[in-house]
């Protein structure tokens, strides 16, 4: 089974204005409303791909419900734990720019975490576990760590896509694919990616501390993968970016489903790229169909 842990889900409410004026009273030409949050994502695409997936997290109220209810529709299980208070809504304007408003997140309580991390304790030999998004910051900067360390006590494996603090804590802990983008592992090294080269680099930096998978996506310019058997570069199919939000939750997702139905990890990057790459040419996240199509897309070159 493929958990996915949002630590602070939120209803992503995306609004269509044709010429938005500041100020003045605007009215949206289409409105959407999905469940959002970097590991939910993870959980719809893996079930699109007609992998079997669990959403973890926390949530409440009455747009936790609709949350709950949205990922049932799509045949996501799920074992939120309730805080009492209203899940956030984001609100994303797309106009001749885009712009966005998240709301803030609840107080996660010392008994909340606990629970949660219960719940990882419960994870066994071949489950995965997948971290996403950011740590609130009402909650332990180690805590994903402290989720890590408990899965390879259980011989479950770890995955994260994080940036930030919460990446750099995860140094020297095992995990089986870490995804940061190309500014991303610049952050985290205190430099700038700027090509192909720079990322093997520093994606074989990461993996050395104990990562056996690391992706490194460049937008348009393709994707790495090291590990330590292969290094690995794949284009990007060619088509019009409509969407900025899923696009790196799905190459996670293109590459588990792919590990799990081949276990073969240039298949497994290749479908992680088309994923992502179908996600960002849709309105949201990206349908199975377009996904086998892009596949046939993308080439996996072996590099070493």
């Amino acid at each position: 089974m493929i958990y996915t842990v949002t630590l602070n889900p939120s209803i992503d409410y995306i609004m269509h204005v044709d010429a938005f004026e500041e100020g003045g009273l605007n009215r949206a030409t289409k409105t959407y409303y999905y469940p959002g949050g970097k590991g939910i994502n993870v959980s719809r695409v893996l079930s699109k791909l007609d992998i079997s997936t669990t959403a973890l997290g926390f949530i409440g109220g009455f747009t936790g419900q609709f949350i709950q209810e949205a990922l049932e529709e799509a045949h996501v299980n799920h074992n939120f734990i309730n805080t009492g208070q209203k899940t956030r809504i984001n609100v994303k304007l797309k106009s001749s720019d885009e712009s966005e408003i998240n709301g803030p997140g609840p107080e996660i309580t010392n008994d909340q975490q606990h629970e949660l991390l219960q719940q990882v304790d419960q994870l066994s030999k071949g489950d995965f576990l997948v971290v996403a998004g950011s740590i609130p910051k009402t909650m332990p900067p180690s805590f994903y760590k402290e989720m890590a360390k408990r899965c390879e006590e259980n011989e479950a494996r770890f995955v994260a896509d994080t940036s930030g603090e919460a990446l750099e804590d995860l140094i020297g802990t095992k995990t089986f694919l870490l995804k940061p983008n190309h500014h991303e592992l610049g952050e985290l090294f205190q430099t700038t990616i700027e090509t192909k080269e720079d990322a093997i680099y520093h994606a074989k930096k990461l993996m050395d501390k104990s990562a056996d998978n690391v992706i490194v996506s460049m937008g348009g310019d393709g994707a790495i993968l090291v590990n330590h058997e292969y290094t690995l570069f794949a284009n990007v199919p060619k088509g019009e970016v409509k969407n900025s939000v899923g696009a790196g939750d799905s190459v996670v997702s293109g590459f588990l489903a792919g590990y799990e139905k081949t276990q073969d990890v240039k298949e497994a990057f290749a479908y992680g790229v088309a994923a992502g790459s179908a996600t960002a040419f849709s309105d949201d996240l990206a349908e199975a169909e377009y996904i086998h199509e892009l596949r046939e897309q993308v080439n996996v070159e072996v590099l070493s």
